[in-house]
């Protein structure tokens, strides 16, 4: 964990973060304010980043690999509510808002590194920039929305139009992300995945 200053690749990352959904659009004074605020780091496949339950809330911008948003009930299943990559974000900041505990894990699909500081902080910046906090609570409607799409499809479309949905919404991830991860999002088995993409020519 590091700050961007002392990374080794802080050039990199800069140019990362400048591409970001959220902070793409903000003015210099927004971006010298953040930039000591966050902390480069990088996790492995499968590594818990925040788990669902956990008091401790943090907001991350995702420069490199692929997080899932996933909740599990008493009994260990588990259910995958979003995957988001480089570009995008994944966030504590409704439940830092509601005051309860986080109500999902964000795990690490694949390695990734994450552009990160806590929620306390977080909430701090955007209280001093108006304009990046609508921008920010838009994408994050905007989100809440895309995991209750989501959630209707499994209900609503057969296999066959589950996963031609994702290939429709998330074209880029489609080769990215494992196929035993792909498969329990559109809550099928992987063996049932793999007819279903070579009957549709691997889509």
């Amino acid at each position: 964990m590091s700050s961007i200053d002392s990374h080794p690749q802080h050039n990199t990352i800069r140019l990362q973060l400048r591409q970001s959904m959220v902070l793409k659009d903000m003015r210099q004074q927004s971006w010298d304010d953040l930039e000591s605020l966050l902390e480069i780091s990088d996790f492995g496949k499968g590594d818990l980043l925040v788990p669902q339950g956990h008091s401790a809330m943090e907001q991350f911008f995702i420069l490199d690999g692929i997080l899932k948003r996933m909740v599990s009930d008493p009994n260990g299943k588990e259910m995958i509510l979003r995957f988001a990559a480089e570009t995008n974000m994944d966030t504590s900041y409704a439940a830092w808002r509601l005051h309860t505990p986080m109500p999902y894990s964000i795990v690490a699909v694949t390695k990734v590194r994450v552009a990160k500081l806590s929620m306390q902080h977080w909430v701090g910046f955007l209280e001093r920039h108006a304009d990046v906090k609508s921008h920010f609570e838009y994408e994050v409607m905007s989100l809440m929305s895309e995991v209750m799409a989501h959630t209707i499809t499994l209900h609503l479309l057969d296999a066959p139009g589950r996963l031609s949905r994702f290939k429709r919404k998330h074209p880029e991830l489609l080769e990215r992300i494992p196929k035993k991860e792909l498969a329990a999002y559109l809550n099928l088995t992987p063996e049932t995945l793999s007819r279903l993409r070579q009957k549709l020519g691997r889509l």
